[in-house]
Formats: structure tokens, C-alpha cells, sequence
């Protein structure tokens, strides 16, 4: 199972702490814990390969301490959009809804603005894009039996 990173790392020295950068080792990942925000959509790229968009709720809790007056500022809610091209992945994705907790790993890819781009337009703006990697559904949401 860990076969490859025991031979990639058996290839190079061993350092316990390194300052310098290790190009063959970087990795930009994202771990989430919160909230579908809304059911997976199913979408598809101009060259016709479908992908499923969904997004998470995470909350932010302000530190301790509180203000000086006592009081603490209010939670804030951080939505987090993630693209899956993983077609087995995607079958299971689209049967998840709207307030499932979940645990997510991403892959992070930040992509600079187009400087000939509109500054108002996405493309114009720095992008965050989150890859879909793995995702564990820790609690199905309340369903509410409306019988009458």
C-alpha cells in the first residue's frame, strides 16, 4: 500500500528538519471538516469531460480571549468550492445532500490573475481551486418525517 512513498523516499537522504525546499516532495493539500452547502452538481468542460462541483461549510470560531468587554466575536462561515474529474468518485458524490457533515482532502492549486484579464471578472482575479482527493461522510443530515 505505501510501497510508492517508501521508494521515493528511500531514494534520497534523510533529514529531519530542513529549511531548504525539496521539490520532489511538495504537496498543497486542503483537509475539511463541515458542511455540504448544497447538493453535488454535475457539470462539464468545454472539451465535453464531466466533473462534479460541490461545496463545504466550514465554521470559523474566533480565539480566546474574549473582547474586553466580554464578549466574543460571532462565528464566521467560510464556503469552500470543489471540482471532482474522479468518475467512480463522482457516482458516490452525486448521492450526498445538502447538510451531510463530511471530511474532505483537496489538492490546493492557486492560479495568478490573466494580466490582460478585466480585474472585475475571475479571470482577472487571483483563483484558489480546490481537487477533490477524498471525502468520508461522518454524519447524514436530519430528515424531517412530515406525516400527517
Amino acid at each position: 500500500m505505501f510501497s510508492a512513498a517508501r521508494f521515493a523516499f528511500s531514494n534520497g537522504q534523510r533529514r529531519a528538519f530542513s529549511t531548504s525546499s525539496s521539490r520532489s516532495y511538495d504537496v498543497a493539500k486542503l483537509t475539511l471538516v463541515g458542511r455540504l452547502g448544497k447538493d453535488p452538481e454535475v457539470r462539464t468542460t468545454k472539451s465535453d469531460r464531466e466533473y462534479v462541483a460541490y461545496t463545504v461549510a466550514t465554521t470559523n470560531y474566533p480565539p480566546p480571549p474574549p473582547n474586553p468587554d466580554g464578549t466574543r466575536q460571532e462565528a464566521g462561515t467560510s464556503w469552500h468550492h470543489l471540482i471532482s474529474f474522479n468518475p467512480a468518485q463522482n457516482n458516490y458524490l452525486k448521492s450526498l445532500t445538502k447538510g451531510t457533515q463530511v471530511y474532505v482532502e483537496a489538492n490546493f492549486e492557486l492560479r495568478e490573475p490573466d494580466p490582460n484579464a478585466d480585474s472585475s471578472t475571475p479571470a482577472g482575479q487571483r483563483q484558489i481551486f480546490l481537487r477533490h482527493e477524498t471525502i468520508r461522510v461522518l454524519r447524514t443530515p436530519h430528515t424531517q418525517n412530515t406525516s400527517e
